[in-house]
């Protein structure tokens, strides 16, 4: 369909008229909306009219193309894209399915206006003042406030606050070192001959007891002085003290705790 507009400085196709303001030899402020859509909604109503839903969606699209270029002009913001930049790569209804949704989302928020209106109507607000005779006493914020409360409430908040003590003398703490273990384990071991690591710590009580004797194996193996041996994988770790060996030397070993 082409539907023939006629305005005060335009009178030709909707749709050239269109290409016109789009190229911008036609100023989408000189164009009025209203008489168009007036004409177009006075031709649907007569008696000859015989529009197919096609043409109603085409003049739809165009409809709305325009009013959102006029809203663009009219309205304050940003004017550095061009009017028709965003509809570059869009096919015709892309774009009505695009204005579509759009006008949907400001219909359900009406609806919701509406909603609203609806609500508020219902409310009547109070139109009359207290009743006579009603007196309305605040509560008294200062009753049972004295001069001498008031000076102990300072004196409170200027004293010193104590700082906070946290006290260990409950908890004890075993303090187990290499060094003192090699010291030990050196005494021990030229007696007991060949041993397992289990057979050693069987008499230990906590973990890091144990830990601190495999770490002071670890130190007699490095001087050499004790020789580690594991039969199998995951297997019992044997401990063999070597005989004919110089006095020890205490300052070799590391004195890190364990």
């Amino acid at each position: 369909m082409t539907y023939v507009v006629t305005t005060p400085s335009f009178s030709g196709p909707v749709e050239l008229l269109l290409r016109l303001i789009s190229a911008h030899e036609v100023d989408i402020l000189d164009v009025p909306l209203s008489p168009i859509v007036d004409a177009f909604v006075a031709e649907m109503r007569s008696e000859t009219a015989n529009l197919s839903a096609e043409d109603l969606s085409e003049f739809l699209l165009i409809g709305s193309i325009l009013l959102e270029m006029k809203s663009f002009r009219l309205l304050p913001g940003k004017d550095s894209n061009e009017p028709d930049e965003e509809f570059i790569g869009w096919e015709e209804r892309d774009v009505l399915l695009a204005r579509l949704l759009e006008l949907r989302t400001y219909a359900s928020l009406s609806d919701a206006f509406i909603s609203l209106f609806e609500r508020a109507s219902r409310a009547f607000p109070r139109i009359r003042g207290i009743d006579e005779g009603f007196v309305v006493t605040p509560p008294d914020l200062l009753a049972g406030v004295t001069t001498a409360k008031l000076a102990q409430a300072y004196l409170r908040g200027i004293e010193d606050k104590p700082v906070p003590v946290v006290r260990l003398n409950h908890v004890t703490v075993d303090s187990v070192t290499v060094a003192e273990t090699v010291a030990s384990l050196t005494t021990r071991l030229p007696s007991l001959g060949k041993l397992t690591f289990r057979s050693l710590t069987a008499a230990l009580l906590t973990r890091i007891e144990v830990i601190v004797h495999f770490l002071a194996l670890l130190e007699l193996c490095k001087l050499g002085y004790v020789e580690l041996g594991q039969g199998s994988t995951f297997g019992e770790v044997e401990i063999e003290w070597i005989e004919n060996q110089e006095e020890f030397d205490y300052g070799k070993v590391d004195s890190y705790e364990g």
